[in-house]
C-alpha cells in the first residue's frame, strides 16, 4: 500500500463540517475536512471560483483542464474533463489540452487560456504580454477572475497530489 493521508472519519468532525462532508461524494471535499480550520474558507472560495464568478465556465474549464495536465494532477484532470464535456469542449480539444506543450492547435482564445494556465502553473508569474492580452480580452474583472481561478486550481492540484487523494470508486466519477 502506498503512503497517503487518510480521509477523515466523519464521526471525528465538527457537526457543521460533518454535514457538508456527508452531502458530498467528492474525496477532495472529504480530505479538506482533515484541516477543519480551513475547511469552510476553502468551500467558500471554491463556490466563488466555480459558481459565483462572472468568468465564462467553458473558458474556465479549458484553463482548469490545462492546469490538471501540467501539474499532473489526475484527480483534477479526471473531474474537470467531465465538466469540460458538459460545457461542449470537444474530445479533440480535450486531447489537445492534455497533450500539446505548448498548446497551439486550439483557437486563439483557447491557446491564450492554456498559455495563462501554463505560466501560472509552471512559472508562477504571468508575462507582461499574457497579462496585457487577458486585460484587453476580459477587462480587469475577467482577468482577475481568470488569474484567481488558475491560482486556486494550482493550490487544489498540489493539495490533491501531496495528500494523494484517490478518485472516487463510483462509476459516475471515473471520467
Amino acid at each position: 500500500m502506498s503512503l497517503k493521508i487518510p480521509l477523515p472519519n466523519p464521526d471525528d468532525l465538527p457537526e457543521e463540517i460533518r454535514k457538508i462532508v456527508s452531502s458530498s461524494p467528492l474525496n477532495v471535499v472529504k480530505m479538506m475536512a482533515n484541516a477543519p480550520a480551513s475547511f469552510l474558507g476553502f468551500q467558500e472560495l471554491a463556490a466563488g471560483v466555480l459558481f459565483k464568478s462572472q468568468f465564462d465556465p467553458r473558458k474556465r474549464e479549458i484553463a482548469v483542464c490545462r492546469i490538471g495536465h501540467v501539474t499532473r494532477a489526475n484527480y483534477e484532470w479526471t473531474h474537470h474533463v467531465r465538466v469540460a464535456r458538459r460545457l461542449a469542449i470537444t474530445e479533440e480539444e480535450i486531447g489537445i489540452i492534455g497533450s500539446e506543450n505548448p498548446v497551439t492547435s486550439l483557437d486563439e482564445e483557447g491557446n491564450l487560456l492554456c498559455r495563462v494556465a501554463d505560466k501560472i502553473s509552471l512559472k508562477v508569474r504571468l508575462s507582461d504580454e499574457a497579462l496585457a492580452q487577458i486585460l484587453e480580452r476580459y477587462g480587469v474583472r475577467g482577468a482577475t477572475e481568470l488569474i484567481l481561478c488558475c491560482s486556486y486550481f494550482n493550490m487544489v492540484s498540489r493539495f490533491l497530489e501531496s495528500t494523494r487523494v484517490e478518485l472516487e470508486s463510483t462509476p459516475g466519477n471515473q471520467g
